[in-house]
């Protein structure tokens, strides 16, 4: 994908000795699983062809010719990705383009984020319990929401201090 003949900006002819089609049927497949677990199909599509890249960047005309989609479906996408925290964008030293980026340790930064969105989710549980009434039923299963999302966010916090020492330990 990256680097052929033509230099920087020549996608098409990928990188030698890559199987174009195995990394098609990777892209896809693998962004069928991440939309199946909740992600936009088109993010996902995207998301795995910047993956699938060996510098974890492509611009917009890349992405396009490479998943066959229109410019505004790559804008569409890459806005979701940059909302998430999944991807950046850059522009090409001398040139006028951009350039989407996947962020380091993204996977790190993905769950990370996630555990913002937990304190938060438990917060409105929590509340919403105190609103309902925390011995209804439906306070009861508030408060049993926000527990799980509390024990989560705990664990979540120790998994990735865990990740953390783990890639700074050699070895």
């Amino acid at each position: 994908m990256s680097g052929g003949a033509g230099g920087p900006g020549d996608r098409e002819s990928g990188v030698a000795g890559r199987d174009q089609d195995a990394v098609s049927r990777f892209v896809e497949r693998f962004a069928a699983e991440m939309t199946e677990a909740g992600m936009q199909r088109m993010a996902a599509r995207v998301f795995a062809a910047l993956l699938a890249e060996d510098d974890g960047s492509m611009t917009s005309a890349d992405l396009g010719r490479q998943l066959r989609i229109s410019p505004a479906a790559v804008s569409g996408a890459i806005s979701y990705l940059t909302q998430v925290s999944m991807v950046g964008r850059e522009r090409d030293p001398g040139s006028r383009r951009d350039r989407y980026r996947l962020h380091d340790e993204i996977w790190y930064a993905a769950f990370a984020s996630r555990d913002q969105v937990l304190t938060r989710w438990e917060r409105t549980l929590r509340d919403g319990a105190r609103s309902l009434g925390e011995d209804t039923p439906a306070g009861t299963r508030l408060v049993e929401t926000a527990e799980f999302f509390a024990f989560l966010q705990a664990e979540l916090t120790g998994v990735l201090d865990r990740w953390r020492e783990s890639r700074a330990t050699p070895g």
